[in-house]
């Protein structure tokens, strides 16, 4: 007597996973490892070649104090910068917001407000700026390219108006003391604990919040973000206002790091940002990227500056060696993104 046929299996059931067990969600945080690795291994290949070149002066304590501070200031400026371009956007005012707030905060009538007064104004000014970027893009519809190149023309105009092309000196002694070594808590500049608290911040942001997912869906897909219920116009005014926020922030460190203000703070800032955010995974198409990429990135750019530094090199040569590096990480990005 034979066997009736076993009912067949229901088109609804899944079938096994191929990759070993491991779902999309797994390979795609095994890709983001790779990646950080990666940005890893180039930052530790820098810290050999310039202990190599240079070992007493580039693995001295005070070296590592320089470099460290010097990123901080780029570094806040890029947090902000990723979350723009994780939302499809770009902002190239970002230098120019630095000289405004700097030379903002360090007037004469400014400084008469002491550590309070300069602060505030150089966190208010750099508001100000990205609420204007903010409403140009997400509600007067402008490109996001071109309001922020005419932010940035007007932003160096008026740090020009304001300074009359001169230098601009801190005399509050409460700013001048968080650059002095005595400001330091156990080796780590304040600049630097600046940079890592914001850095943190951006991250749990990015990572977990509202906050972070709405602004990867508006750039990976701004209208079917909106059919999900986001207000996009109102998130990227947001991001604006965040990286305006960064610009601030930035603005003060640099006021304490250089102890003035000037019109030419903040110079190619932008070009600066975006390139560490790039090489740091995060894609200018949108939809996706990792603060701690933007910060590996702006440590290698960092590095790459000092080593050139020391060895005494051409500016020119430290130039192509960034632009060479900026090609080679959109190549791996678009290769990445096809696998």
């Amino acid at each position: 007597m034979t066997q009736p046929a076993s009912p067949a299996r229901p088109v609804t059931e899944k079938s096994p996973p191929t990759d070993g067990g491991r779902s999309p969600l797994w390979a795609l945080v095994a890709r983001a490892d790779l990646r950080t690795l990666s940005l890893l291994g180039v930052l530790g290949a820098l810290i050999v070649i310039g202990g190599v070149t240079q070992p007493d002066a580039f693995l001295d304590t005070d070296n590592v104090q320089l470099v460290l501070t010097q990123a901080s200031v780029i570094g806040v400026v890029t947090v902000g910068m990723t979350f723009v371009i994780i939302s499809g956007g770009i902002d190239l005012s970002v230098g120019a917001i630095v000289a405004l707030a700097s030379v903002w905060a360090t007037t004469v009538a400014t400084q008469e407000y002491g550590f309070a007064g300069i602060l505030f104004t150089a966190v208010v000014v750099g508001l100000g700026c990205g609420l204007v970027n903010g409403l140009l893009i997400a509600y007067g519809g402008m490109v996001p390219f071109i309001a922020t190149l005419a932010m940035l023309a007007s932003g160096r105009g008026l740090a020009l108006e304001i300074t009359d092309g001169k230098t601009q000196m801190v005399t509050v002694d409460g700013v001048l003391k968080l650059g002095e070594r005595d400001a330091y808590v156990l080796g780590v500049p304040p600049l630097v604990m600046v940079f890592a608290a914001v850095t943190a911040v951006g991250w749990l942001l990015l990572n977990r919040t509202t906050f972070g997912r709405r602004s990867v869906a508006v750039g990976g897909n701004a209208e079917a973000a909106r059919l999900a219920g986001i207000d996009v116009r109102r998130q990227r005014l947001y991001l604006y206002l965040l990286s305006g926020l960064c610009c601030g922030i930035a603005a003060f460190l640099l006021i304490v790091l250089s102890g003035s203000g000037q019109n030419t703070n903040g110079n190619l800032y932008e070009l600066d940002a975006i390139a560490a955010a790039i090489i740091g995974g995060t894609l200018l198409s949108g939809g996706r990227g990792t603060i701690t990429g933007s910060v590996l990135g702006v440590l290698i750019f960092t590095t790459i500056t000092n080593i050139f530094a020391l060895n005494n090199l051409e500016t020119a040569v430290q130039q192509i060696a960034k632009g060479a590096i900026i090609v080679v990480a959109v190549l791996v990005q678009r290769r990445t993104a096809t696998t």
